[in-house]
């Protein structure tokens, strides 16, 4: 339980900072962050194919790659229903409304920490990986809440207290589901993180991917493939799927 507390609040943490540049230094911010989306996309990638599909599968059988889609298309429905996608231009036709984007940006988060939760309960490996993983795309979350508020219309003491809002429900869906996530059979927890990982690939193919396609240089794709060999080389070290 302690690891679930520690990098939930890490990657709550992570969400107030993207917030934060937003207000500081928006221009600036728009000219790195592709790097880190980049990066982070393919973090996520290499944690769901390496790690959270192969250990699924293990525990689960081969039946565990349904859960696999019908998590990317659960995100893709709740996505397309919400509409927290994010979206960090000035024209952006569906995120109109700041606060029906704000309540998607929270579900988000708080599914999040479910994520961290579920990867500890099922080894020590894995929820590192599922932490690092959802880290490193709090952050370019952070960046899309304030954004998104910023570009509706929103005052900056609104949008911190947005931001803190979506940045405190990781913590509270991992420290909740957390609570009682050790009574799960195994196969269960099998389930979801093979749900897991079905989000990790929607998250990475439909938000970040497409979000490092607006910088056209070798350096973006470079380092989203860099992303993917860190994973792996991790896990070879660390003895995990």
């Amino acid at each position: 339980m302690y690891n679930i507390i520690i990098y939930s609040f890490v990657a709550g943490l992570a969400t107030l900072v993207g917030a934060a540049l937003v207000i500081w230094n928006e221009s600036m911010l728009k000219k790195y962050t592709v790097y880190l989306v980049s990066f982070a996309a393919g973090v996520m990638l290499g944690t769901a194919f390496f790690h959270l599909i192969p250990e699924s599968c293990e525990s689960a059988g081969m039946g565990a790659l349904i859960y696999v889609l019908l998590g990317f298309l659960s995100f893709y429905i709740i996505e397309n229903i919400i509409m927290f996608h994010p979206c960090r231009d000035e024209k952006c036709e569906i995120h109109k409304l700041g606060t029906i984007s704000f309540i998607g940006l929270f579900v988000h988060s708080l599914l999040d920490g479910v994520a961290i939760a579920v990867g500890f309960e099922v080894g020590h490996g894995i929820g590192l990986f599922t932490a690092l993983a959802v880290i490193l795309h709090e952050f370019p979350e952070g960046i899309s809440i304030s954004a998104i508020l910023l570009h509706a219309g929103s005052d900056k003491k609104k949008i911190y207290v947005n931001s803190t809002l979506v940045a405190v429900a990781t913590p509270l869906g991992a420290i909740s589901f957390g609570s009682f996530a050790k009574s799960l059979p195994v196969n269960i927890l099998a389930i979801l993180l093979a749900f897991t990982a079905g989000s990790f690939l929607y998250i990475a193919a439909a938000d970040l991917i497409p979000e490092s396609h607006k910088k056209r240089d070798r350096l973006t794709p470079a380092i989203l493939l860099l992303g993917v060999v860190l994973v792996y080389m991790a896990g070879w070290l660390l003895h995990t799927h």
